[in-house]
């Protein structure tokens, strides 16, 4: 646990405080995107969980839907189970937020409470890795850990 970033810090700090011994790591390389983790950590693009921030139309709150690596999200499935339409989100709504930038934002740990929806696909995967706070930083868990962190609404999202 070297060289952590002030955002990847705040990360682990969350992590310890659930009482959870995930470690965030860094990589050598980007994990910008799925392939790129996977890539980096050896495993399946299925078993990186990415986090994509929408906006809410009604209430112009954030969404996290935190999807598996291979998984295409299906906003008007989304949409029509939330009974709200979902926005895009752009990279000051992001960080305005989450506090992260994209491509390392973290399934938990955000400034503000987040509203979340978990990929089904995940609870597929022993371990699953998820960003941590900087598009180099991960940490590994387990999909239902995951959804005890994050309080998390588990449903299909493809």
């Amino acid at each position: 646990m070297t060289n952590l970033t002030s955002s990847s810090q705040l990360v682990q700090d969350k992590l310890q405080e659930l009482q959870h011994p995930n470690e965030v790591i860094i990589l050598a390389d980007s994990a910008r995107t799925a392939q790129e983790a996977a890539d980096a950590l050896g495993c399946e693009v299925a078993q990186i969980a990415k986090s994509i921030i929408f906006r809410l139309k009604s209430t112009n709150e954030p969404l996290l839907v935190v999807a598996s690596g291979v998984n295409r999200i299906n906003e008007k499935l989304i949409a029509k189970q939330l009974e709200d339409k979902l926005g895009k989100a752009d990279a000051d709504f992001v960080r305005e937020t989450t506090g992260f930038v994209i491509g390392g934002v973290p399934p938990l740990g955000h400034k503000n409470p987040v509203r979340t929806l978990i990929d089904e696909d995940l609870f597929q995967y022993d371990t699953i890795w998820a960003a941590a706070g900087h598009p180099k930083a991960v940490f590994q868990l387990t999909p239902l850990e995951l959804e005890g962190m994050t309080k998390g609404q588990v449903m299909a999202v493809k």
